[in-house]
């Protein structure tokens, strides 16, 4: 019941603040559509605790650097992105380009100032993504980033793919990494949500250097391990590692590899 309840609530705060941010990107300046979604984000945290049951511990705050830097975030759900929003001031973030494909969205995007890239990748991608982070990094804003590129179930990881190292190291901004159990409770982009206490934590600030394999190494094995961390304390299981899983596209060029030869 649960679930059927906050699906309800969910789509219809998400239709209401998408016409309300529509309306207000008619207005000079991002101040007053940011505002909406800012404003959105927090009722989106109510209903997950009033509604769904998830009740969200944010830790590690005063972690948080003063100025620009760039949260480096686990991403088990959807929920993730109303988490950190709700938590970091004046924060953009890096969005595929699948979501300008859903109507209003790509509007609202554009007037946010989201930095929205090729989800396939490439040069091009990563020329997109250094332009419109420099112009993010100019304007004093944070910017949030998940660098797995796709929603990982709990005990999972995907290849870190090297975009925040590029955007650290071009701007010399500290990055801050971020871990997360709140996929127990809302898993991806399941329906269903489970009641319980979710635990979102900021951990301690990183320096970028030359090695861009040396720096995703310890990226990854920050967040994942504190992730794993959280996991087994809320599940009341051994701690385990994380496990690497090929992405959607990784398993399509696997298929289509094999069947080639």
């Amino acid at each position: 019941m649960r679930s059927i309840l906050f699906a309800c609530y969910y789509w219809t705060a998400t239709v209401f603040y998408a016409l309300s941010a529509v309306l207000l990107s008619i207005l000079p300046g991002r101040r007053p559509t940011a505002g909406a979604i800012k404003l959105y984000t927090h009722r989106m945290m109510w209903g997950m605790r009033a509604i769904a049951g998830i009740d969200v511990t944010v830790k590690g705050q005063e972690r948080l650097p003063k100025g620009a830097f760039i949260v480096a975030a686990k991403h088990h759900s959807w929920g993730d992105g109303f988490v950190l929003y709700s938590s970091v001031p004046n924060l953009t973030f890096v969005t595929g380009d699948h979501m300008e494909k859903f109507p209003l969205v790509g509007g609202i995007l554009k007037k946010l100032g989201a930095i929205v890239v090729d989800n396939c990748g490439g040069p091009e991608a990563r020329k997109a993504l250094s332009e419109s982070a420099a112009i993010a990094n100019k304007e004093g804003r944070r910017i949030l980033i998940f660098p797995e590129g796709n929603l990982a179930k709990p005990g999972e990881h995907f290849r870190y793919r090297s975009g925040v190292y590029f955007m650290a190291r071009d701007f010399g901004l500290p990055v801050v990494p971020v871990a997360t159990n709140l996929g127990l409770f809302w898993r991806q982009q399941d329906f269903k949500k489970t009641p319980g206490q979710c635990t979102v934590e900021f951990l301690e600030p990183m320096e970028v250097g030359d090695d861009k394999n040396a720096f995703l190494k310890k990226l990854r094995d920050v967040v994942e391990s504190r992730s794993q961390e959280l996991i087994a304390e809320a599940a009341g299981l051994p701690l385990e590692p994380s496990v690497l899983v090929p992405t959607p596209d990784e398993v399509k060029k696997m298929q289509a590899q094999a069947a080639a030869a």
